[in-house]
């Protein structure tokens, strides 16, 4: 008998080892996309004893970390939680309001997107720092271009490339938010960031809508020139590069060496360029976004984000229009009034910012409790149910109040709600993709700019004719119905797919 429990014994040691070797947990999260084990009880059933007892947990002792970090103090995972100008420009350049966003708004948006997609590729090779530097220099040295522009054709030449650079941010947030916080923080960060870039195209008009209107608005480009110049500043003296490859054995760990030698190294780039060695080759980083785009779960989630962030965009593009105009087609507001409208959407985002970042802990929590501990991606996209009406709502009452001249409350009151609920949507969006390819996150905040910008990009050609032959209402009406629409076809599928999706077209 005691033979018989010692052999038993033997054979159970030797299953935990077996499993203990086969689950690499520093890779695990990335495996299992779009399906983690968040619960630590939960973990015991499915990796056994063994292996549970080697997984970190937070702080609080509730749910397992994804990614698992490493014993490294270089690996960041271990790091402490530390403009209404538009009717001066056609003005000064003897053309129309129309021309200037065709010409400059819209191109610039457009190039955004593929923006983003280039500097993926460089940053998968060289590292997050040297190319969020360089590309913010040569932002800067464009937007002075901007500022300095003795023509129409040169102010479109420079603000087009200064979008193609300025957007890199967009793509290394989402790497920067992975980079440093577990999976079950990561929504809640991803909200911050997101505020940052849509709350971005509402600062400027607000703060500058005041100063050009007694100045020129070359006043405003030189004040973006110095806010840029304090930016580059700023990173090159307090960024960290966040880039960790914990997926090789042994990690190599450049940051170890420490000093201003491998400061500056890692700035302009040289840390990067003997790194690369280890990280995919060219033909990867270039195939990589070609390889991901068709994914079906990807793909229609993208399709119903463009939509609706697009038509967001095309809200803050031609707003200045219906503002300025005189009747029937806008309010014939002056231009300090104008600048005090784009106040309406600032707070909105603060307001999304808030309601995300509690509903989406609130929503985790809730599915992981009901899936026995654990967290399934399509989960994340709840949230969507509660931005739609929003969406809805908001469009209706801005296209009334153009339409109808209603009062300026309407037309605050519809603008905010708008951008409330594309903030929730938006974080929703970000949050799934990101789970569901977790070694993507360049890509997968390089597409969902694209979509946004291609979305968004082409709205200012249609929505100001259409609002003057048809009326505002009609124009908003459309948009939300083609919104809601999108969304009947495409997240219902996904949550109810969005498994099968996973297992059969995962990378």
């Amino acid at each position: 008998m005691s033979a018989d429990n010692n052999e038993r014994n033997s054979e159970e040691k030797k299953e935990d080892a077996f499993e203990e070797k086969e689950i690499n947990l520093t890779t695990f999260h990335e495996q299992r996309a779009g399906r983690l084990v968040v619960s630590p009880e939960e973990a015991r059933i499915e990796f056994s004893e063994a292996v549970a007892s080697r997984l970190k947990l937070s702080k609080d002792g509730t749910k397992v970390l994804w990614p698992q970090p490493t014993d490294s103090p270089h690996d960041p995972q271990n790091w402490s939680n530390r403009i209404p100008t538009i009717f001066q420009l056609a003005e000064e350049y003897n053309t129309t309001t129309g021309v200037i966003n065709n010409l400059t708004s819209n191109w610039s948006i457009f190039l955004i997107g593929f923006g983003a997609i280039f500097a993926v590729m460089l940053i998968r090779r060289y590292g997050r720092l040297p190319v969020l530097f360089w590309s913010q220099i040569l932002a800067l040295a464009f937007l002075v271009g901007c500022a300095v522009a003795p023509n129409l054709n040169t102010f479109t030449a420079m603000r087009c490339l200064n979008g193609f650079f300025a957007t890199v941010p967009q793509a290394t947030g989402l790497y920067t938010v992975t980079d440093l916080f577990p999976f079950h923080l990561q929504a809640r960060n991803l909200n911050i960031w997101t505020m940052g870039f849509v709350i971005s195209p509402f600062i400027s008009p607000f703060a500058f809508g005041f100063l050009v209107a007694k100045t020129t608005w070359r006043w405003a480009y030189g004040i973006a020139c110095i806010y840029s110049g304090v930016m580059c500043l700023l990173i090159a003296l307090f960024m960290h590069e966040t880039m960790y490859d914990r997926t090789l054995s042994p990690i190599p760990e450049p940051a170890a060496q420490g000093g201003l030698r491998y400061r500056l190294e890692t700035l302009v780039g040289i840390t990067g360029y003997k790194m690369a060695k280890y990280r995919p080759s060219w033909s990867d980083v270039i195939l990589s976004p070609l390889n991901l785009i068709w994914r079906p779960h990807l793909l229609i989630i993208l399709t119903f984000e463009g939509m609706l962030f697009g038509f967001g965009i095309g809200i803050n593009v031609t707003n200045v229009v219906f503002l300025g105009s005189p009747p029937p087609l806008g309010y014939s507001f002056g231009p300090r009034v104008i600048a005090g409208t784009y106040a309406t959407p600032i707070v909105a985002v603060f307001i999304g910012e808030l309601i995300g970042r509690y509903n989406n802990d609130f929503i985790m929590n809730i599915t992981v409790r009901r899936n026995n501990g654990v967290f399934e991606a399509e989960s994340r996209l709840w949230a969507c149910y509660l931005a739609i009406p929003l969406y809805v709502c908001g469009f209706v009452v801005l296209g009334a109040s153009f339409q109808n001249h209603l009062s300026v409350g309407a037309l605050v009151m519809g603008w905010g709600i708008a951008e409330v609920a594309i903030m929730i949507n938006t974080v929703a969006v970000y949050a799934y993709c990101n789970d569901c390819f977790p070694t993507r996150q360049g890509e997968i905040s390089a597409f969902i700019s694209l979509a946004r910008t291609l979305g968004g990009f082409s709205v200012a050609y249609f929505q100001i004719p259409w609002a003057s032959k048809h009326g505002a209402l009609q124009v908003f009406g459309v948009e939300a119905a083609i919104v809601v629409g999108l969304f009947f076809v495409s997240v219902p599928l996904i949550q109810m797919k969005g498994r099968q999706f996973r297992e059969k077209y995962s990378l």
